[in-house]
């Protein structure tokens, strides 16, 4: 797969914003004791089961993979002139 520029950073902002979401939408606040990859694949969940993802082939379904399609949302999500979209 292409490295995606800014990676670690889209990712940070993706779960700032991903837990924000889950918020508004009802979902209780993440606890002190949930590893990152279960805050990466709750959120990656919850944004298939809104459509705002198009969810990854079962056989393709790994952590690696899911945080590449964050990224990816998260680029779109973000206006042209933001710094990690450079």
């Amino acid at each position: 797969m292409k490295k995606i520029k800014h990676e670690k950073e889209l990712l940070k902002k993706a779960l700032t914003v991903g837990q924000a979401y889950a918020t508004n939408r009802g979902y209780q606040t993440f606890s002190a004791t949930d590893s990152h990859d279960v805050k990466i694949e709750c959120i990656y969940r919850l944004l298939v089961n809104d459509k705002l993802v198009i969810p990854l082939p079962e056989t393709e379904e790994n952590l690696l993979n899911i945080k590449k399609r964050l990224v990816k949302w998260i680029q779109h999500q973000l206006p042209e002139n933001h710094p990690l979209r450079q």
